[in-house]
């Protein structure tokens, strides 16, 4: 089969695709044929060397963690999924043309939800719902400070917290507040705007897709006792604000939630953009566009 193969850490230009052996279905696996593969920040920080301390890779190795496809087989010991089933999911080493997935990390795909959709969803989806229910402990009635809402964690997770009868307040840059009004939020601002800031009043929780320099303007507007949560690391400053929780985490895979994510993009209650679909071949570019920034969801298909 063909695969996108990384020899070493370093830039996109390590990334090639070339033929590899085909891999077995363990037990409790299956073999999918891929359609498609989601392409995520962690996989061009793994592929740096960036995050090698805490995911060491060893070489060769085949990125990527988002795949749909069609089962091919299943191990003797599979009972959940059958030959011919369009199923989603985490999966290690994803972006080659037959992916080995652990059951535990697939659901099939609902009807109205083609293959590239589904692909883009498992780790931002998963992400997105344990961001919002674990990390931020969102409960009804409360409000939240949701930075980064229009990327593709933040949607779902502005999707999320309005299921869960929370009050969003989306952080966006000026030129996108009427987008983030028009997806749900009760209000936006642009964090850029310190006047923005001040007209806040205090909030139950910060939800931090950005991180950067925002954390220590941030602080501040949390009540006494509430959270923190962040996708990218503690905010500095966090020791001057002893009564705030921190809450900085990993997400980890969860059929139930992926499926319900795509179930509502299926019925139309939820929009997820693709921003770029490219053959698997140019997985290099599409770590290009992806560090770049701005690009949306990236997807490769075979």
């Amino acid at each position: 089969m063909k695969a996108v193969v990384l020899d070493a850490y370093g830039p996109p230009s390590n990334l090639h695709y070339k033929d590899v052996r085909t891999p077995a279905a363990a037990p409790r696996h299956v073999l999918l044929q891929m359609r498609a593969a989601g392409v995520n920040p962690i996989d061009w920080k793994m592929r740096s060397g960036q995050t090698r301390d805490l995911f060491p890779l060893k070489f060769p190795a085949i990125l990527g963690f988002d795949v749909a496809g069609v089962v091919h087989s299943c191990a003797p010991d599979v009972t959940a999924f059958a030959p011919g089933d369009r199923v989603f999911g985490r999966a290690p080493a994803a972006y080659a043309e037959s992916v080995a997935a652990d059951v535990s990390g697939l659901a099939r795909i609902p009807d109205g939800v083609d293959f590239i959709t589904a692909a883009a969803l498992p780790v931002i989806s998963t992400t997105a719902d344990q961001f919002i229910r674990r990390a931020a402990q969102a409960q009804p009635g409360q409000t939240i400070l949701l930075t980064g809402a229009l990327g593709s964690v933040g949607r779902l997770a502005l999707f999320c917290a309005r299921e869960l009868g929370v009050a969003v307040i989306a952080a966006v840059r000026s030129s996108h507040i009427d987008e983030a009004l028009a997806l749900g939020a009760l209000r936006a601002v642009d964090p850029a705007r310190d006047q923005d800031l001040a007209n806040l009043g205090p909030v139950d929780a910060v939800a931090d897709c950005v991180g950067g320099d925002l954390g220590p303007r941030l602080l501040p507007l949390i009540k006494p006792g509430g959270v923190y949560a962040s996708l990218v690391g503690p905010p500095r400053g966090a020791e001057a604000y002893p009564s705030v929780r921190i809450h900085a985490f990993g997400s980890q895979p969860d059929p139930q939630a992926m499926l319900h994510y795509a179930t509502a993009i299926g019925a139309g209650r939820l929009q997820l953009p693709i921003g770029l679909v490219l053959p698997l071949a140019e997985a290099a570019e599409a770590h290009i566009r992806g560090e770049r920034g701005g690009t949306g969801k990236i997807v490769l298909t075979p």
